[in-house]
């Protein structure tokens, strides 16, 4: 019987279930917001407020030891040293004063292919830079100023 057997296993080993929530905490950290099943982000998002809370409270203790700690036990899970630092030094501070739920799931929509729920897990309140829009801005003003344009004469 599976009494008290709460956890999602995602078909896959302990091995490979803990390499995949770390890969999709690494690319949560850096890029601020992903697309990917109900369940995976539900497993990433405990994952990634448990590292949240953990570098809140070595930075709020403001002892050199507790912050070194923090690190290792960030870098166990995350296995990329600038990672790490970006929850440090600008993920963790902006949510110093949040007492926890620092992700928001919002729901896409059902996969085309095998009809999984599709959602998005971004930051709550975090200032989030859309790199593609940023992008199409810079080439429409371009275009606007006549810049990037070559006149043959």
């Amino acid at each position: 019987m599976r009494h008290m057997k709460n956890s999602v296993k995602l078909g896959r080993t302990a091995e490979a279930r803990k390499a995949l929530l770390s890969s999709l905490a690494v690319s949560f950290i850096e890029e601020q917001r992903i697309t990917t099943t109900l369940q995976k982000a539900k497993m990433t998002r405990v994952l990634a407020e448990r590292l949240v809370t953990t570098a809140k409270r070595a930075l709020a203790s403001g002892k050199p030891e507790a912050l070194m700690v923090a690190k290792r036990k960030a870098l166990s899970v995350l296995r990329k040293r600038t990672t790490m630092n970006k929850l440090f030094e600008a993920i963790a501070p902006q949510f110093k004063d949040r007492q926890g739920g620092y992700t928001r799931i919002v729901k896409l929509g059902q996969r085309g292919g095998d009809g999984a729920e599709m959602v998005v897990l971004e930051w709550v309140n975090l200032a989030h830079v859309d790199k593609s829009r940023k992008a199409k801005k810079e080439e429409a003003s371009a275009d606007s100023k006549g810049e990037g344009k070559r006149k043959d004469v």
